[in-house]
């Protein structure tokens, strides 16, 4: 029978052949199979596990090597320090989408109520992160999936953040005639053909890939959103780290002006901001301009 601090130990060997974190995987999925935090965890490092929990444990383990995402497994991910629960039916929400969170948070005044569109939201994790942030903003957002909705409705119930207007359809058919303040997307951009794709094979390919170049969702977006943007509007968008220049030509191409792309924690060039009419974007802090 084996301790807690040595079923760690071997599940952690077993989950570097799969993970880029082995040691943390091992941990989130023990954490949940004994409903302890990681600290509780070392706490309890000497204790052995029972046969039914050894052997969930290594199920959950199996699945994680075969490819299914961590957050999948456990049901949860963190983002801007918000618990989101997630499922296949969602993409699992990404570091680099705080740096988009970011960006909008810094360009939308806390006092004002400011509307604000999130287009594509899969489990909401942009819209309520900025709800968490700006309660005053009156923000809509919306997706394809009835069943992304549905998680992204859930997670705004448990996290109290009841003021969110959830709407399905595509893109801009679920607002029709409205206009923003602001609107944000971090779109599908991965091209159909990428390899990166396999190791992505267990998300919503719908989340993932909106076609042969990971530019289409972009050209759709930009070509419609003017329309629904009122006085010096803001779209906001997340991109592939190669795909800045192609953004940024698509919105110049559409009139779109004041185009400025930030870099991620990484360093790579991730989110690109533009205005329909031409001002310094002057709430965008000068260390995330490019």
């Amino acid at each position: 029978m084996s301790t807690v601090a040595e079923s760690l130990m071997h599940a952690a060997r077993q989950l570097a052949v799969a993970s880029d974190s082995p040691r943390l995987d091992a941990q989130l999925l023990l954490g949940k199979v004994l409903a302890r935090s990681r600290s509780g965890l070392i706490v309890d490092g000497e204790h052995p596990l029972g046969a039914d929990q050894a052997s969930a444990y290594a199920e959950l383990v199996a699945q994680r090597i075969a490819g299914t995402p961590v957050a999948y497994l456990i049901g949860e991910r963190e983002f801007w320090s918000l618990p989101l629960a997630v499922t296949p039916a969602v993409l699992v929400p990404r570091p680099e989408t705080e740096t988009l969170v970011a960006a909008v948070l810094a360009a939308v005044p806390a006092a004002d109520d400011w509307r604000i569109l999130d287009l594509g939201t899969g489990s909401g994790a942009i819209a309520l992160a900025l709800a968490s942030e700006r309660p005053r903003a009156r923000i809509t957002a919306t997706d394809l999936s009835a069943d992304a909705l549905a998680v992204a409705v859930d997670n705004a119930q448990r996290l109290g953040l009841l003021t969110i207007d959830w709407r399905h359809g595509a893109w801009f058919d679920a607002v029709p005639g409205e206009r923003f303040d602001v609107i944000v997307s971090n779109p599908p951009y991965v091209a159909d053909d990428d390899g990166a794709l396999q190791a992505l094979r267990a998300e919503p390919r719908l989340a993932l890939t909106p076609g042969s170049t990971g530019l289409e969702a972009f050209a759709l977006i930009i070509a419609a959103a003017a329309a629904h943007l009122r006085g010096i509007g803001l779209l906001a968008l997340e991109h592939g780290s190669g795909q800045a220049a192609d953004v940024a030509g698509l919105l110049a191409r559409h009139g779109f002006t004041d185009i400025c792309k930030l870099d991620d924690h990484t360093g790579r060039p991730r989110v690109t901001l533009a205005r329909t009419q031409s001002t310094t974007i002057q709430s965008t802090p000068d260390s995330i301009k490019q």
